[in-house]
């Protein structure tokens, strides 16, 4: 099967979106281009879709790699007929390819080798025609100075049968059905580890039985991580008997000796050989489902969390908050850069809130401060509480900012690079204020798993896992676009195109020659080729340019298209943008051409309407319940504000301004079937929750999703 078939068999999209969606993948260009400025080669084919295209491309080259290597395997040993080359050939499955391939696969050296030495394969031969009668005198004949009876030939006939029926791909493909969809997979503690109280995270399942076919992933991944962390034994539990009978059913043909020697065999090769080796694949598989659930969660709450609401280019101080080494103090300007730093004590030990609260005045009157965000870590409550005592002369919104992640961020070398003179302290202080400031700009920095909106993130498959997140965080920074004159590195690393060592070329320039003026300036910076330039241009934005353009999602290869619409109309470019009336009653019909068709004439016109506009919420101001101080203070029944800080398959977690959050089941979100909690909630969403149940001993919180 062709590639294009192989892909559209699996997707269903047009054939010739896929030929071409390949074409310019081979071609080097990322996903967010193609999307964004190929429509017309690939039929308005969205960002999902052609990732989609690509996961199937990357299997069908792997499957393809894998037939080349066992057919070059099979013909070096003399045995590849031209049957078995065409089953191969024609395989679109790999699991069914490596059956094909059993065999002959070379391996250790197994009990039927031994049998076959032994010259027992020529009485394994008789058994399995089961024409036979009187085998017990047939296998005295194998009796020598090594064989001492017939029943040891008997046994290593057996032997060399039970490994033929192991190798047939129908039983493997029966057994493989059985397990996943009828067989449970059953927990039970380890007894010396009971009253262990690591091992209480997992009590739920000290005595556990789930189908396989049904338990959620996070269930699955907490139950590996259990018996990984030696708390639990896991198994496979389900009907034997059942697959015995059908075994017997496929393979004995006749009711004689053979028969009960055959029974025998298939006994034997199922327990040895097929049920240990299968049960591990399926657990696997079962364990690369859980991987793929957990990661799309991931994913998606990265995105959310990317996407979220930036306060823009205002001057912030920011507060890291703490007890005894106090709260450090940063001030930033509008593009996030440090103007000042220090610390205060005004909590215990010290407690000089007095000299804390006119600090803060003080700073945020010469630095000309607009909002002030802080990290909602240890003392967080305290210090809010603090900021709001204090009566400023002119109105400043008070944020409490998320800082997970913000230690990881302040130990690591882009924070080093950027404040060499600077301890981690004030690093993470920064990181907190342009958190609030633009999320996403910030949050690049950091790696994804230290931001802590996953499930289980550490215990799925790290590469895909990497490779996903990669692939989100590229999606978002091209879908709001990037300011290349103040953007660091991180942000621009991940521009379609561009990388790390361009991104690295395009500080050095604008180091040394300062601002870019306009977007053809771009094409100076070092080893940043024409190819680069077309994969990156429209996604990076130049304020104040001569040609209102350069600050836009229009791409350099379409500015002559939008400046014949323009002649046309009478208007110059600059008085065509953001007239919508005028906009709206431009016949796109007359610019259609064998490149540009009307979806990317409606993306012209929808960007000419608001060029530069940023797709994202503004910030808003949150507050805490002040007189919740800790988990002793909730009582079933309170309403609460909190703030949805991660989602799961499960339900979400709200924190409603104490050390823990609390959990959202699904059951309680709506008073619907929920199959999606995004489709209820999203990440950072200001919310109102009802106190269901509070469980003060394990610190777990029941809540309900009230408005």
């Amino acid at each position: 099967m062709q590639l294009f078939s192989f892909i559209k068999t699996q997707t269903k999209l047009p054939e010739k979106s896929i030929q071409n969606t390949i074409k310019l993948l081979d071609e080097d260009c990322t996903i967010p281009f193609i999307a964004r400025y190929r429509k017309e080669m690939t039929g308005n084919l969205n960002e999902v879709q052609i990732e989609e295209i690509l996961k199937f491309k990357i299997g069908y080259e792997e499957l393809e790699k894998r037939k080349v290597s066992i057919l070059r395997s099979l013909e070096e040993q003399g045995v590849l007929t031209s049957e078995l080359k065409a089953k191969i050939k024609a395989e679109n499955s790999l699991t069914t390819l490596e059956d094909l391939y059993l065999p002959y696969k070379k391996k250790r050296k197994t009990k039927a080798d031994q049998a076959r030495e032994q010259g027992f394969e020529s009485l394994a031969k008789i058994i399995m025609a089961q024409n036979a009668n009187h085998l017990e005198g047939i296998a005295r004949k194998y009796i020598n100075s090594n064989i001492k009876n017939s029943g040891e030939a008997l046994t290593g006939a057996r032997l060399i049968v039970a490994e033929w029926i192991s190798e047939r791909s129908d039983i493997r493909d029966y057994i493989r059905f059985q397990f996943k969809n009828f067989w449970n997979i059953t927990a039970s503690v380890v007894k010396t580890k009971i009253n262990d109280e690591k091992a209480q995270r997992f009590k739920d399942y000290f005595d556990w039985s789930e189908s396989l076919k049904k338990i959620p992933s996070h269930r699955f991944l907490a139950i590996q991580r259990a018996e990984e962390e030696g708390f639990i034994r896991v198994k496979l539990e389900g009907d034997k008997e059942r697959i015995l009978q059908h075994m017997e059913r496929k393979i004995i043909r006749s009711s004689g000796e053979c028969a009960e020697q055959i029974k025998l065999a298939i006994a034997d090769s199922y327990q040895r050989l097929l049920q240990p080796s299968l049960k591990n694949a399926i657990l696997q598989q079962a364990k690369e489902s859980a991987d793929e659930s957990a990661i799309q969660v991931f994913t998606k709450n990265l995105k959310q969390l990317l996407l979220g609401a930036p306060l823009g280019e205002k001057r912030v101080l920011a507060i890291d908050p703490g007890f005894r080494t106090g709260c450090k103090l940063v001030c930033l300007d509008e593009n996030g850069a440090l103007l000042h730093n220090e610390t205060i004590f005004p909590h215990p030990p010290q407690k000089d809130q007095k000299t804390a609260m006119k600090k803060i005045s003080t700073l945020t009157e010469a630095y000309k401060v607009d909002a002030i965000a802080i990290g909602n870590g240890t003392a967080s409550r305290e210090t809010e509480a603090l900021v709001r005592k204090i009566r400023f002369k002119n109105e400043l919104q008070v944020f409490v900012v998320s800082e997970a992640g913000a230690s990881v961020y302040s130990a690591s070398s882009v924070a080093r690079e950027e404040f060499p003179d600077y301890d981690a302290t004030v690093r993470g202080s920064v990181s907190i204020g342009r958190r609030l400031q633009d999320p996403l700009a910030e949050l690049v920095k950091i790696d994804p798993k230290a931001i802590g909106v996953g499930q289980y993130q550490h215990d799925v498959d790290q590469t895909k896992l990497k490779q996903s997140l990669d692939r989100v965080v590229e999606s978002c920074v091209n879908t709001i676009g990037v300011n290349i004159n103040t953007a660091s590195k991180s942000l621009l690393s991940y521009v379609s195109g561009i990388g790390e060592k361009l991104a690295e070329n395009i500080i050095e320039y604008r180091n040394e020659n300062g601002a870019f003026t306009n977007r053809n300036e771009i094409k100076k910076v070092k080893r940043l080729g024409e190819k680069a330039f077309v994969q990156s241009a429209g996604f990076l934005r130049i304020k104040n340019a001569k040609n209102p353009l350069d600050d836009s999602a229009v791409h350099p290869e379409r500015y002559g298209l939008v400046e014949k619409i323009a002649k046309d109309e009478g208007k110059t470019i600059s008085e065509l943008i953001g007239n919508k009336v005028l906009l709206h009653k431009i016949d796109l019909e007359k610019y259609i051409s064998a490149e540009v068709g009307l979806p990317t004439l409606k993306d012209i016109i929808t960007e000419l309407e608001k060029p530069g506009v940023d797709i994202r919420e503004k910030a808003k101001v949150f507050t805490f319940n002040q007189t919740i101080k800790t988990i002793d203070d909730l009582q079933e029944g309170q309403l609460l504000p909190g703030i949805v800080n991660n989602i799961t398959n499960f339900g979400c977690f709200v924190d409603v301004g104490i050390k823990e959050s609390g959990l959202i089941h699904v059951s309680s979100l709506a008073d619907e079937f929920v199959s999606d909690v995004n489709d209820y909630v999203h990440l950072h969403q200001q919310v109102i929750v009802k106190i269901l149940e509070v469980d003060i001993p394990r610190k777990r919180i029941q809540l309900q999703l009230y408005k």
